[in-house]
This record gives structure tokens, sequence and C-alpha cells, in this order.
């Protein structure tokens, strides 16, 4: 394989072609056998919870609508569930091993996304209100407290030294996830964000979630620290890849698709790869964009702009060479998450399903 240089001098595999090859029935298969095996052991843990936390946090999975009438809503695309199972796989045990690690991940999952709604002032998700906008912040936040406490509690009732590594595991990304929430807020209030600061907190706030999802179906099946450690590789560096494609979305997704506004990053001026990737290409487009950003850091009407200043604004970035960047990024990610696998014993088959998970990740419509 070939190597190119990645940001910080290390070698790194070449991307891979611009379009990698899917099987999206596999695909679908996994993410629908995630789905199944964990939302079961998901809803009992969700009944656990208190009145009417339980409610609230039943209408946030998509399982009841705001009236509480039983409901069959988008409870997202499942990569993490999928992940923890083909985890517990790849360390030569049953998938069903990886349930108590796929529900953990995904109870942190969900305890973000109540949390990040907030924050950012995000109203819809998958296409319905956030949870804020329903139940309130207060509710938002206690059931995403509750949803954090869920997640190792499913773990450490387990009992075994395997779960507790795994619990160590889970915390450790849990703290790097809050980590990169709080390097993304702080970033919105300045006018420039390297493309390392921006890696760094992507890679929190996504790589070590779906890193953690990747190696802790191994960790209960017995897997060593090794064998562990070069699955989160694998898994991190997908993270990165998969933010990227956000980051695209963020701005240039189709609100259809997105279940978001149209310009959802650029109206929480969030500094995405692109935009960041844009600032430092240099020239008159990034020169320009620069002036627009900083005057509407310190715009009272910034609220008030019309989707033709936003457009202009993505424009900017596109002549920059933000967008292509973040595309190609994407692909480096993909590739260095492909070669991690290549240093784990495991079987073809659990090697070719991780191989089009991340292709899926990578070839989302953006």
């Amino acid at each position: 394989m070939s190597v190119s240089t990645g940001t910080r001098g290390e070698t790194v595999p070449t991307a891979p072609p611009e379009h990698p090859a899917v099987d999206t029935a596999d695909v679908s298969a996994l993410l629908e056998r995630g789905r199944t095996l964990s939302t079961p052991v998901l809803r009992a843990a969700v009944d656990r919870l208190a009145p009417p936390m339980d409610t609230v946090a039943a209408y946030h999975f998509g399982w009841i609508d705001a009236q509480g009438n039983p409901a069959d809503g988008d409870g997202g695309k499942a990569v993490r569930p999928a992940l923890a199972l083909l985890s517990a796989e790849a360390a030569g045990v049953a998938p069903e091993v990886g349930i108590p690690g796929a529900v953990a991940v995904e109870l942190v999952h969900n305890f973000s996304l109540l949390h990040d709604d907030l924050m950012d002032g995000d109203e819809q998700r998958r296409h319905r209100d956030t949870v804020w906008k329903v139940h309130g912040p207060a509710q938002a936040i206690l059931v995403g407290d509750a949803l954090f406490a869920l997640a190792n509690e499913i773990l450490l009732e387990i009992g075994t030294v395997e779960a507790g590594r795994a619990t160590r595991r889970l915390t450790t990304a849990s703290r790097k996830l809050i980590d990169g929430q709080a390097q993304d807020i702080s970033y919105e209030h300045r006018e420039r964000v390297t493309v390392e600061e921006c890696l760094e907190m992507e890679g929190n706030k996504t790589g070590a979630l779906l890193a953690c999802a990747v190696s802790i179906g191994a960790v209960l099946g017995g897997a060593d620290d090794r064998t562990a450690d070069k699955l989160e590789e694998y898994g991190y560096h997908l993270g990165l890849a998969f933010q990227a494609v956000d980051d695209l979305l963020g701005i240039w997704g189709d609100p259809e698709a997105t279940g978001k506004q149209t310009w959802s990053d650029l109206r929480q001026r969030k500094k995405s790869l692109p935009v960041v990737a844009a600032l430092a290409a240099g020239g008159p487009a990034s020169e320009r964009l620069g002036e627009l950003l900083a005057a509407d850091a310190k715009s009272i009407d910034f609220d008030t702009f019309s989707e033709e200043e936003f457009a202009a604004r993505a424009a900017l970035i596109e002549e920059a060479g933000g967008r292509e960047w973040t595309s190609q990024e994407a692909r480096r990610q993909h590739a260095i998450a492909i070669a991690a696998l290549n240093e784990v014993d495991m079987p073809a088959r659990v090697r070719d399903q991780l191989v089009a998970l991340a292709d899926f990740v990578v070839v989302r419509k953006r």
C-alpha cells in the first residue's frame, strides 16, 4: 500500500478510491442486527427510570410520540451497537456477548445527544422536535444524566473482571466525549481554530465513543488489551471519518435527509472542518470568509440572517477548498482505520463486515 504524510507528520495509508465498494445489503443487515439485539435490553434499562424520565427517554428514542402514543420513530443508524456486536465476534465469541456493551455505548451516545441538543439550541433531531423543546431543558438534562448512570450500571452488574475492564474503557471514552463537547463550544467563540485543534476536538467528541464501541464487545469476550487497543484505533479513525462527513452534511446536507435546518452548522457558528480548512487555506476566498465570520461573531442581527447570506458563506468555504479538503480527510481517516484492522487476528468475515461499515460511513450522502 502506498503512503502519504498526515497532518502531524506521521506516515499513513493513502486514501481509498473516491467511492469505496459498499455492500449495502450486508451493512443494512449488520445495522438491523445491532438494533434488534440491543433494543429489548435498552428498553428494559430505560424502564428502570423514575417517571417522567422513562417517558421522556422513550420519546427521545422514538418509541412514543409527544402525546405518549406508541410510535415507530427513527432511532438513528445504530452504528455503535453494530460495532459492539462485531467486536465480540472479532474476539471469537458470539455476538450476544457484546449486547451489554452495545447498550451501554448507546446509552452514553444518547446522553450526549440530549445535552448537545440543548447546548446547541437544536430544535429538531431525526425529523422530530428535540426533548428539550417538547419536555423542557430540565428534563433533557436529567434524562441525559440518568442514561449516563444506566450505562455504567448495565456493565458493572455483569460482575466479571471483563466487565470492569469494559467499564474503564467506557468511562474514559465518556470523559473524552465531554472534553470534545467543551472544546466545540469554546471554539464557537474564537475567531480562528487550527486544523489540528479541530481534529483533536472531533477525535474526542466522536472518535472516542466509536473507538469504545468497537472494542467493548471484544473486552467482554476476554480479548487482551493489545487486541482491544487495535480495534479502538480502527474505531477512533472511523469516528474522524464519520465526523468529517457529518461536517459536510452540517453545511451542505439536504434537510430532508439530515433532519436539521439548511446550513445548520453555519447558523451555530461551528468551527467545523470545512470552515477551519477554508480559513487556513489562504487566498481571496479564505480572506473574505474570515472577514465575514469575524463580523458575524460581533453581529447582533446574526439570528435574522437570510438563506442567501448563509449560502454566500458556504460558497466561500467551497471556493477556498474547505469542502474538498474535508472530503479528502474523510477518505484519509477511512484508510487509517482499515489499516488498523490488518493488525488484529480475526475471522475474515468479521473483518470484511468492519470494512463494509467503514465504507458506509465515508460514502453516506454528502
